[in-house]
C-alpha cells in the first residue's frame, strides 16, 4: 500500500507500507513506475492535514518524557507535497534520570510507539543537529537507536559518514555540493571554509556547526507550557469515578488558591490522565469569563467525567490552565438580587451549558449596525465574549423597546386603519380578527440608503421602503409589533407586516 500525491505534472508515491517497500517501491517514484512494479498496489490520496494531526497527538503523548516536544516539519525533499521526512524534537535534557538512562529513555519510548502501531527511527546526541542526521540517515541493520555521547569528537565521528542532506540543506544546495564531489558530511571537515561561503552562502557551514555543537541552536516547544500547573501522583492505580473526582476536587482547590494569589482567572482547564499502559486521556473545559471558584470549575468538569475511560487503571493527572486573564477581587453587596448578581448566575449557566451541549449549540446575540431590526443582531457562541469584558444580559439598552420574540422575516398581514398614517384600528392575524384596545407609535426606521448601488434609489424610491412600527394591544391583552411599509399617497398604497410578539 502506498499513499500518493499530484507533483510535477503526474501523481507521485508520498509514503509505503513495509510489504511496497520490499518490492521496490519508494517515496517521490512516480505511481506508473511503481504500477510496473507492481500492479495491484493498493494507493489511497495522502492527506498532509491529517498527518500533521495525527503528528500533533504523538508529540502530546512523548509530553510524558519531557515538557520540551516540538514538530520538527523541516523537508529537504524537492517538493514539499508531504510530510516525507517530518519527525519530533524531544530535548529530554533533565529527563533521562527518571527513566534509569538515556539508553532506557529511548527503549520505553520506542515500547510505547509500537504498542500503539507505529515504527519509528531516533537518533539520540549532545545537539539538534546530529540527532536529526542520526535519526534519518544512519544505516544499522541490529538497531534503530543511536547513541552518541557528549564529546564534540564523537560526534564529528558518528556524522562524518552520513550523506549531505543530513545538515538539514535545500535541494538545491544538496545538489551544488554533490557536483564538487561532496558527498558526505565529512567532507567538508577537509576543506577550507571560505571557498563554501563563497559559493553556497552561510548555510552550509551554519548548519555543520550546530551540528557539531560549535553554534548554540535552540528548540521551542510546540505549546508554551502553563504557569498554572497541578500535578498528582498515585501509589496504586486509580479507576473508580468516585477517586477520579476527589483528586480532581483537590487540585482544583490548589489551583485555584494559585490563581488567587495571582489575581489571574482561568478561562480553560485540561485535565490530563496517565494511564498504566503510558496511553494518556484529555478533558478540558472553558468559561465564558475568567473563574478561579473551585465549586463551579469542579463541576463543569463532572459534566465530562462519565466520558473518561480509566483503563488498567490511572498512574496520575495533571491539571493545567491553558488560559487565563485578570481577574481582581471585587466587592459584592449584601443585596443577592442585584445586578451583578443575576449577570453572575447567568453566566455559569453558560458555562454548564457549554460544557454539556458544546459551544457551537449555545449562542447568543450579538449587536450589528443595521437599521432593519431584522439584520440588528447576529447569533454567536458564547466562548467568543472577550475576556475581560462586562457583559450586560439585560440586553441592548440603545434601543426602544424591542418585543421578545422578532421573527425571522416579518410576514404581510391584512389591517384596517382609521386614517391612512395611523395606527390600525383592527389586523387580520392565523384566520382571526384581532380588534386594537391600544397603541404606540409610530417609530420610524428608514432604509439603508448607503447600501444602495448606483442609480437604484431614482427607480425604487426610498419611501416606499420606510417603516412605521407600533406597538399595539388587543383586546385580549395580547401585544404586537407591526409595521407599515412606505408612505402614503394617492399613487402607492402601504402594506402591513406583523414583525414579533411582546411577552
Amino acid at each position: 500500500m502506498a499513499t500518493i500525491t499530484c507533483a510535477h505534472g503526474g501523481q507521485r508515491i508520498t509514503a509505503v507500507n513495509s510489504a511496497a517497500q520490499a518490492v521496490g517501491i519508494v517515496p517521490k517514484q512516480s505511481l506508473a513506475d511503481a504500477r510496473t512494479l507492481y500492479p495491484s498496489l493498493t494507493v489511497h490520496q495522502a492527506d498532509p492535514t491529517a498527518d500533521l494531526k495525527a503528528l500533533n497527538i504523538l508529540r502530546e503523548i512523548c509530553e510524558r518524557y519531557t515538557p520540551w516536544v516540538a514538530i520538527d516539519t523541516f523537508d529537504n525533499t524537492p517538493s514539499n507535497v508531504s510530510l516525507w521526512n517530518t519527525g519530533l524534537w524531544l530535548n529530554i535534557t533533565g529527563c533521562a534520570h527518571l527513566f534509569g538512562s538515556e539508553e532506557a529513555l529511548l527503549e520505553d519510548l520506542f515500547y510505547l510507539l509500537k504498542n500503539i502501531g507505529y515504527q519509528a527511527r531516533a537518533g539520540l546526541a549532545s545537539t539538534p543537529g546530529a540527532a536529526w542526521a542520526l535519526a534519518r540517515y544512519k544505516t544499522d541493520p541490529q538497531t534503530k537507536r543511536w547513541f552518541i555521547s557528549n564529546t564534540n569528537e564523537d560526534i564529528r565521528n558518528c556524522i562524518a559518514e552520513l550523506p549531505m542532506k543530513g545538515l538539514r540543506l535545500e535541494c538545491d544546495i544538496i545538489e551544488g555540493l554533490e557536483r564538487m564531489g561532496l558527498l558526505s558530511i565529512g567532507d567538508l571537515y577537509r576543506i577550507p571554509r571560505a571557498p563554501i561561503t563563497r559559493r553556497f552562502g552561510k548555510s552550509v557551514l551554519h548548519r555543520l556547526d550546530q551540528a557539531l555543537g560549535d553554534l548554540e541552536e535552540s528548540l521551542s516547544p510546540q505549546r508554551g507550557r502553563s504557569t498554572f500547573s497541578k500535578y498528582l501522583a498515585f501509589i496504586d492505580p486509580i479507576g473508580r469515578r468516585e477517586d477520579i473526582e476527589a483528586a480532581l476536587n483537590r487540585l482544583v482547590v490548589s489551583l485555584c488558591t494559585d490563581l488567587e494569589q495571582a489575581n489571574q482567572g482561568v478561562r480553560r482547564l485540561v485535565l490530563t490522565l496517565y494511564r498504566v499502559d503510558k496511553s494518556t486521556g484529555k478533558v478540558q473545559i472553558s468559561t465564558s469569563q475568567p473563574r478561579r471558584d473551585p465549586t463551579h470549575l469542579s463541576m463543569l468538569f463532572r459534566e465530562k467525567l462519565e466520558t473518561i475511560d480509566p483503563g488498567l487503571g490511572i498512574d496520575a493527572i495533571v491539571l493545567s490552565a491553558s488560559e487565563t486573564n485578570p481577574l481582581k477581587v471585587r466587592q459584592t453587596g449584601l443585596n443577592t438580587n442585584s445586578i451583578a448578581e443575576q449577570t453572575e448566575n447567568v453566566i455559569k449557566l453558560l458555562d454548564r451549558l457549554v460544557s454539556r451541549l458544546g459551544s457551537d449549540n449555545v449562542t447568543r446575540l450579538e449587536p450589528v449596525e443595521r437599521h432593519l431590526p431584522e439584520l440588528a443582531s447576529r447569533e454567536v457562541s458564547t466562548a467568543s465574549i472577550p475576556s475581560g469584558v462586562k457583559q450586560d444580559w439585560r440586553g441592548p439598552t440603545h434601543y426602544p423597546s424591542r418585543p421578545l420574540q422578532l421573527l425571522v422575516h416579518p410576514l404581510p398581514i391584512d389591517v384596517i386603519a382609521e386614517i391612512p398614517d395611523g395606527p390600525p384600528f383592527l389586523f387580520y392575524w392565523q384566520n382571526h380578527q384581532r380588534r386594537v384596545m391600544a397603541a404606540e407609535g409610530p417609530e420610524r426606521i428608514t432604509p439603508e440608503w448607503w447600501l444602495i448601488r448606483g442609480n437604484m434609489w431614482k427607480t425604487k424610491p426610498l419611501n416606499n421602503d420606510v417603516r412605521d412600527y407600533y406597538r399595539i394591544e388587543d383586546k385580549d391583552g395580547k401585544r404586537y409589533w407591526l409595521y407599515r411599509k412606505g408612505l402614503y399617497h394617492p399613487d402607492n398604497h402601504p402594506t402591513w407586516y406583523i414583525h414579533g410578539f411582546f411577552a
